[in-house]
């Protein structure tokens, strides 16, 4: 049962009058109201390039979000449907689901340097192990009486693969992206915190140096924001077609 649109405001409306009333408080400029995160949210939209530093982080999301996709759901297909490359595979996968991502960063800086292509690659190879272990199960799941249902028909491999084996993995992609989506996020302020020299992580860096409390606040609620915009813009629409694609 979902509830009406109004009665969905009520928390977050309940919330922001005990963080205002807290802080007024407190009254610390150590613990921020909400007005002065507004404050600081506009004054870093006018006067602080803030559409650009979050437009430099999207477009790392984006390229490590769609290279971790394409790559993860390769191999976990192939790992999913092969036992023998799964047996010979699945030692590397656990080693590579358990590596610190900050290992892994640090590792690309030195190797690759502090350049673009290094922190793009370290928060895809940082994604690609957990999208191939959900898309393995996900493989392993398949049922095969439609597969040989399709195969009797005499579907050309492509039509098996496009309209009878990939649909029935469509909610382990999902699954996976919303998951990936949220990861590959936070890794990206941390690469960006690490060694560049623009997008979200760099600014938290350097508010965090002048103890900015308020602008902290700014730039996390103007990226989360974002991302509800993609939940509600990208994700939902494409969970309701492959809904309908499932009935």
């Amino acid at each position: 049962m979902h509830l009406p649109r109004p009665k969905r405001l009520i928390l977050p409306f309940l919330l922001l009058i005990a963080w205002q009333w807290s802080a007024m408080l407190v009254n610390s400029a150590e613990y921020p109201t909400p007005h002065q995160v507004y404050e600081a949210l506009i004054f870093e939209l006018v006067n602080e390039q803030m559409l650009y530093h979050l437009g430099m982080t999207l477009w790392r999301v984006f390229l490590s979000f769609i290279i971790s996709m394409v790559l993860g759901v390769i191999f976990g297909i192939m790992m999913g449907r092969f036992p023998k490359l799964n047996e010979l595979s699945d030692p590397l996968l656990i080693l590579t689901l358990n590596i610190p991502a900050l290992v892994t960063i640090l590792l690309c800086y030195l190797t690759i340097g502090l350049v673009e292509a290094a922190a793009v690659t370290a928060v895809a190879l940082n994604k690609i192990p957990t999208v191939v272990a959900m898309i393995r199960e996900g493989a392993r799941m398949i049922n095969e009486d439609l597969m040989d249902v399709a195969t009797v028909f005499r579907l050309s491999p492509s039509s098996r693969f496009f309209n009878v084996f990939l649909p029935q993995l469509y909610p382990y992609i999902m699954a996976s992206a919303r998951t990936g989506l949220s990861l590959i996020w936070k890794i990206v302020l941390v690469v960006e915190l690490l060694g560049r020299s623009n997008g979200v992580g760099f600014k938290l860096h350097t508010m965090f140096q002048f103890f900015d409390i308020a602008g902290i606040l700014a730039y996390t609620l103007a990226f989360v924001t974002v991302i509800f915009l993609l939940e509600a813009l990208l994700f939902r629409p494409l969970d309701n077609v492959v809904q309908r694609g499932r009935i």
